[in-house]
């Protein structure tokens, strides 16, 4: 999570005594449960985690990338899932840094935190390093454009491992523009994509959370599964892929460094 400057605060979440909400200007960004790191409140973390369950056979440890930090929530869930992980955690502002170390509890010793800007570090990342790359970076409830983009997309391909995953949270509103563009972006640098969302959401019935994951290889995206956790979530998900994702881009273009500097 990125932010703008404003106000941080971690509450007590009165409904679950172990839970913590970590609001940025009164918004809720992320959810951790201090007890239970397998406690995911967001229907959108689920999904991520469910991608992640399904990249690689059950307890094996993965590298993981995770493009903003917030409360650490899913690099916890990795750890008590897949034991032995390493993960480096980017976060933009040094003030969640030094809020969640100071107020939550440490994270395993694989879990590193770096602050550090979300492109900068794909940028100085080596080569086929990670098998999950997971984008959770938003300025208030916005990308920043810096991370939208075809260039920005292939910095990540590059740092993937040939079996490996990115993996990206994000935000829209009917008519899920911006998600379209990101669609056909992804699309533009990865052979297999697909996304994962609450299906009021690909109805366009309302603002929220939309998944994406991208694969180097055509058929590496657990879809079928995939759709089978998406159904049995308490905010049942559905899945686009292939021919249903191409009537979701309908015609949305891929968006660049230069589309974005001319605006």
């Amino acid at each position: 999570m990125e932010r703008a400057t404003g106000r941080l605060e971690l509450l007590v979440d009165p409904d679950r005594r172990t839970g913590r909400r970590l609001l940025a200007d009164g918004i809720e960004q992320s959810y951790v449960d201090i007890a239970d790191p397998r406690h995911l409140h967001f229907e959108y973390v689920r999904r991520i985690a469910a991608l992640a369950d399904l990249a690689a056979p059950p307890g094996r440890p993965l590298a993981v990338l995770h493009l903003g930090g917030g409360a650490l929530t899913l690099p916890r869930y990795l750890a008590a899932t897949r034991p032995g992980s390493t993960q480096l955690v980017v976060e933009r502002d040094p003030a969640v840094v030094d809020l969640v170390g100071r107020e939550l509890p440490d994270p395993p010793p694989q879990v590193r935190v770096h602050v550090a800007d979300a492109r900068e570090a794909v940028a100085d990342a080596p080569a086929g390093a990670y098998d999950l790359v997971v984008g959770d970076v938003y300025r208030a409830a916005r990308m920043p454009g810096h991370v939208t983009t075809v260039e920005f997309v292939a910095a990540v391909a590059r740092i993937l491992r040939p079996q490996g995953q990115y993996v990206v949270n994000v935000t829209d509103l009917p008519p899920l523009v911006f998600a379209r563009v990101q669609a056909a972006t992804l699309r533009a640098v990865f052979a297999d994509v697909c996304l994962v969302a609450d299906r009021r959401m690909l109805r366009g019935r309302r603002y929220g959370n939309l998944v994406f994951a991208a694969a180097h290889r055509p058929g590496d995206l657990p879809v079928q599964r995939l759709a089978a956790r998406a159904a049995r979530d308490p905010v049942p998900g559905g899945v686009r892929h292939a021919g249903a994702l191409d009537a979701f881009v309908a015609g949305a273009r891929p968006v660049t460094d230069a589309a974005l500097a001319g605006d």
